[in-house]
């Protein structure tokens, strides 16, 4: 399952739908541009709790996964706690794989 989703996050990077970096997600998520985001296990309970109020606040889902390391390295970034992942299809079929099977809509 690990190696799915780090290789659908590859996809998505290359695939120039993903946003990187805590400021650069909240922007996404105010402008209704994000789907899903991931937050490293290893990220700020700070952050964490930042970017899950808004998460909630605009009705976005929020997953934690992973290491600010791995993270970073699937999506090719340095240092990235926090992704956004844009492509409605490509964040089903990540919530799939944390999920195991089909996947409600959230909107």
């Amino acid at each position: 399952m690990v190696n799915k989703i780090y290789g659908l996050l590859g996809i998505c990077s290359k695939a120039g739908k993903i946003t990187a970096g805590t400021e650069a997600v909240i922007e996404g998520i105010n402008k209704n541009q994000i789907e899903l985001v991931i937050i490293a296990e290893d990220t700020s309970q700070k952050t964490k709790q930042k970017i899950e109020n808004i998460c909630k606040e605009k009705n976005v889902i929020v997953k934690s996964f992973g290491t600010i390391f791995d993270n970073s390295k699937a999506i090719g970034k340095v240092n990235k706690a926090i992704i956004g992942i844009k492509d409605k299809n490509l964040s089903k079929a990540i919530l799939e794989k944390f999920c195991g099977g089909e996947v409600l809509e959230k909107r």
